[in-house]
């Protein structure tokens, strides 16, 4: 995408240009779910997945033939006010880690055969400390969008993750800039700080609020003020994956933050969406009534890394696979119901 020079407008301008569900193949997908051998409705949500693929990939047959985990790593200069249990090189060695096959999102992804792309976000050079400065520049934020936009091509069903030393700490914030409240209503422990650690991350929500208030009407300003690298890659990625009619599976607490700013421009912005799980990070689960998303799973996992969208995908393949693979009650000689 090229950004001109007022790079938010053009961004809304996206928003108002992306395309909408296909409801035929929606009715396609409907249309043989109604002939197979089970009862109406008996396979609860899994009926409705496969709808939700329909819909946004506009095929009357749905396919899972790459789905893949998109993983964007970020760093963040709020580390330097105690917000985080582990120092940010941590978060360099865990790229590592993911490229080594290592972590727990590649043992996830081997087992349900996904591709898994990471992508550093400048890790050497952390955003400003959202306590002093803004996050980003207006365009650097715009170009990281764009960036996220560029690196989604070729799924058929994109998961999309983060990795980032300190990364909770904006995700709260771009949560209490959004929706208001007290700053220890989005808090949570993030990577296991103690209680002295969470207060000084409460304090920090706090300051940055406080120092950003006479902006934070614009979520696109919220994103760039108190948001992260991270956060602005993976909006890009969901508006590319909406034009390039791509479903999405959203991890957990960071990864809704970016949900959460495109959701607050438009709420359609995100029907193309589903909740992997809901995260024991935070107030994830209220940030998902939110978005109007019931999540997929529920297995008190908070490690981020796309890890509990990458989980999703088994359920999801075994949607698409009783929708493909059932017999008919003509095909299989069972009688439907008179």
């Amino acid at each position: 995408m090229t950004i001109s020079g007022r790079p938010f407008q053009d961004f809304r301008d996206l928003v108002h240009s992306m395309p909408d569900a296909a409801d035929e193949a929606v009715a396609a997908v409907r249309a043989r779910n109604a002939q197979l051998t089970k009862p109406p409705g008996a396979l609860g949500r899994l009926e409705e997945i496969v709808e939700w693929l329909a819909a946004w990939q506009a095929k009357d047959e749905p396919t899972i033939e790459r789905p893949t985990v998109v993983v964007f790593a970020g760093n963040h200069g709020v580390t330097a006010q105690g917000v985080s249990a582990y120092p940010r090189e941590v978060t360099k060695q865990m790229v590592a880690n993911f490229s080594n096959g290592g972590a727990a999102v590649n043992q996830i992804c081997a087992t349900f055969g996904a591709g898994l792309k990471v992508f550093e976000m400048a890790l050497e050079i952390p955003t400003k400390d959202i306590t002093q400065d803004a996050a980003m520049t207006e365009a650097e934020c715009a170009a990281t969008m764009a960036f996220g936009m560029e690196a989604i091509h070729g799924a058929d069903l994109l998961c999309l993750g983060e990795m980032g030393i300190g990364n909770t700490t904006p995700a709260a914030a771009v949560y209490a800039a959004l929706y208001g409240g007290k700053a220890a209503d989005w808090v949570g422990r993030g990577t296991g700080v103690d209680d002295d650690g969470l207060k000084r991350k409460i304090d920090a929500v706090e300051r940055a609020l406080a120092l950003h208030r006479d902006h934070l009407d614009d979520p696109f300003e919220i994103m760039r003020r108190v948001g992260g690298r991270e956060i602005a890659a993976i909006a890009g990625a969901i508006l590319a994956a909406r034009i390039e009619r791509t479903p999405v599976v959203l991890d957990g607490y960071v990864v809704g933050a970016a949900a959460a700013i495109l959701h607050a421009i438009d709420p359609t912005t995100t029907d193309h969406c589903m909740a992997g799980h809901v995260s024991a990070e935070g107030a994830h689960g209220d940030v998902l009534r939110r978005l109007g998303k019931q999540p997929l799973l529920d297995l008190g996992m908070r490690l981020g890394e796309g890890s509990g969208a990458a989980l999703s995908i088994g359920i999801i393949q075994a949607a698409l696979a009783c929708w493909k693979g059932m017999a008919t009650f003509e095909s299989a000689g069972v009688s439907d119901k008179g």
